[in-house]
């Protein structure tokens, strides 16, 4: 099998991490991997790693690399047959990495990896998994990726970025801090700032989410989020998993705990507020901005987004 490695030096971890793989593939001379230091070297690597007839892909980084990376794969001609995907937890938020079962340490996880890959046991590693395709229909831009989330969430991400330094404390742990404030400020009924409702037209496979103004939009086809969280609980066979609460939701205090778990109390419902379907598409008009798996799309008046997941991709856990 055809190894290639995509290594993004800037992905967050540390520069003897970076080393510690760099001197791992010395023992790997059949790997071809290349090096980048900006987003915009990346299309010119997995092109490189095409010609080369890749087979099963590693990507060193975190969310946005790899979010970025499938999208250049799946909206090219680069790859006559797109490859495996096997990522590492190399970045500041690994979200995608961490629910395909990858090793907490990249070093090792790519050291298994390639281990198994020489004797014949990749197979035992491979998850197909759906990817989420969002489409913003008024210039057709796609972007491929696992996680999209709407308003509030595009706020959160921003505030994170500029709250936290640069490195590590922007991941789980600057995310996770910025959560539970937004959770105690929901529970407070306090609709300002990050929290304030955004506008939205929503649509589930063709059907009117009631509504108006929404403090939470996402969607996503990950098992879990970060901190193991998992605010999803429809049951429909479909891989878009879909959340959205109403501006003034009831009770938003008893019914938050459940939530977060995907196990809701009992009078969570949409007559209620909160919705959450399994769907085949969900189309959203909206005036805010979007992110999908980290990358920030900057708000624009009338915004149409289109949200399917009819494309599977097989992964390796590393």
């Amino acid at each position: 099998m055809r190894i290639g490695l995509l290594n993004n030096l800037r992905a967050g971890r540390s520069n003897p991490e970076v080393r510690k793989i760099l001197h791992l593939l010395k023992d790997y001379p059949d790997v071809a991997h290349i090096e980048t230091t900006s987003v915009r070297a990346v299309p010119e690597a997995l092109a490189s790693l095409a010609r080369q007839e890749v087979e099963l892909l590693v990507v060193n980084g975190g969310d946005g690399t790899l979010q970025y990376t499938l999208t250049q794969m799946l909206t090219t001609d680069d790859f006559p047959a797109i490859p495996m995907v096997a990522p590492l937890r190399g970045g500041r938020t690994n979200m995608t990495a961490m629910d395909l079962g990858a090793h907490r340490n990249p070093v090792k996880g790519l050291q298994g990896l390639l281990e198994d890959a020489k004797a014949d046991r990749i197979k035992d590693r491979v998850v197909d998994r759906p990817l989420l395709r969002v489409e913003t229909l008024r210039d057709r831009r796609v972007h491929y990726g696992f996680f999209f989330g709407a308003g509030m969430i595009h706020r959160a991400i921003d505030l994170t970025l500029n709250l936290f330094p640069t490195g590590r404390s922007q991941g789980s742990f600057g995310a996770g801090i910025v959560t539970a404030g937004l959770i105690l400020r929901a529970i407070a009924k306090r609709n300002d700032g990050i929290l304030t409702p955004d506008k939205a037209q929503i649509l589930l496979d063709g059907d009117l989410v009631d509504g108006g103004e929404f403090t939470l939009i996402i969607a996503s086809s990950l098992q879990r989020l970060f901190l193991k969280i998992n605010p999803f609980w429809g049951r429909e066979d479909a891989a878009v998993r879909f959340t959205a609460l109403v501006s003034g939701c009831e009770r938003t205090a008893l019914a938050a705990p459940g939530i977060l778990r995907g196990r809701p109390p009992g009078f969570v419902k949409p007559e209620t507020g909160y919705t959450s379907r399994n769907v085949e598409e969900a189309e959203l008009r909206l005036d805010a901005g979007f992110t999908v798996d980290g990358e920030i799309i900057p708000p624009r008046s009338g915004e149409i987004v289109r949200i399917t997941g009819d494309r599977r991709i097989r992964f390796v856990r590393a």
